[in-house]
């Protein structure tokens, strides 16, 4: 008796031990939003995550950029919100669909002042 609950105790741990790897090997493979690397204004991706209490009051927002990486944006004072207004990010989440996002560094945070639809195949302008 003392075998066979020595036994299930193993393939318990085994199977545990397996769980474990696989979560840790899933993890290992995110790009981090920690560790992006730096990029230059504008950036152009597909919007993972929207940062907000309602769509009138969106705080800040997640891009991946065509490479991979993930990009954290606070959202600023724009300069076109009625042509983009800061509610349409969700849109953007829920079809894939790329936007332009143009912003500054202020104290380490890339901070928003424009965002624009993009097409897919399009690259981003010259940065000016």
């Amino acid at each position: 008796m003392i075998g066979r609950l020595t036994g299930s105790r193993n393939r318990i741990l085994v199977a545990l031990l397996g769980i474990a790897v696989l979560a840790i090997g899933g993890c290992s493979n995110q790009p981090s939003a920690a560790a992006t690397p730096e990029v230059a204004s504008p950036a152009q991706g597909i919007i993972v995550a929207v940062e907000a209490t309602s769509l009138s009051d969106v705080h800040g927002f997640t891009l991946r950029t065509p490479g991979g990486a993930l990009l954290e944006f606070k959202l600023g004072t724009l300069e076109n919100p009625t042509a983009f207004p800061p509610g349409h990010l969700a849109e953007h989440q829920a079809t894939s669909s790329p936007v332009l996002v143009y912003f500054r560094v202020e104290d380490g945070e890339r901070v928003v002042y424009r965002l624009e639809d993009a097409l897919p195949s399009q690259s981003p302008p010259a940065a000016t």
